[in-house]
């Protein structure tokens, strides 16, 4: 039950931070953990994992999660460890597409002696041509164990094609 309590509240909590962004809502800051700070923290974080993402760098890549991170994509399904995401991005992402965050759309709040909640938007676009194809939304839990951010749940949902084609 200590597992299904904790999705229970990891839930509520990604339903309250959508709801906050539909609301355009301020951040929730406490005191403790300023929301510029996390904002800057996480931005870069984003950049970085991002660029890692663009470039194949499948090491650094890695570095960004746990081990037993979940990824949820609402057209591939879910993936259950750090090892079968970097798989999947070698597989269907390296050589083919890179993300482009869309200006302004980054949203951090920070979660209390955990981390911080991260949404923004994306564009998809192929290598071989520059165009962009696709656009979706992506959320992160962001954990801070040991001075070290990693990733411990990430959300990839609301793939739409742009121009009538894709959906990465």
């Amino acid at each position: 039950m200590d597992t299904e309590n904790t999705m229970n509240k990891f839930l509520a909590g990604l339903m309250l931070g959508a709801i906050l962004l539909l609301l355009e809502a301020p951040v929730v800051v406490y005191a403790d953990t300023p929301a510029e700070d996390i904002s800057k923290t996480v931005a870069t974080l984003d950049a970085e994992f991002f660029d890692a993402y663009n470039r194949c760098d499948l090491e650094k890549l890695a570095s960004f999660m746990d081990e037993h991170v979940e990824f949820y994509h609402d057209k591939g399904g879910v993936t259950w460890t750090r090892q079968d995401v970097v798989d999947g991005v070698k597989r269907n992402i390296c050589g083919k597409v890179r993300r482009e965050l869309v200006e302004g759309s980054l949203f951090a709040s920070p979660i209390k002696d955990f981390g911080a909640f991260e949404t923004a938007t994306h564009r998809f676009c192929l290598i071989d041509t520059g165009k962009c194809v696709g656009i979706a939304k992506t959320a992160m839990l962001w954990r801070l164990k040991d001075g070290k951010w990693q990733m411990t749940r990430i959300f990839s949902y609301d793939h739409q094609p742009l121009n009538g084609d894709s959906e990465h």
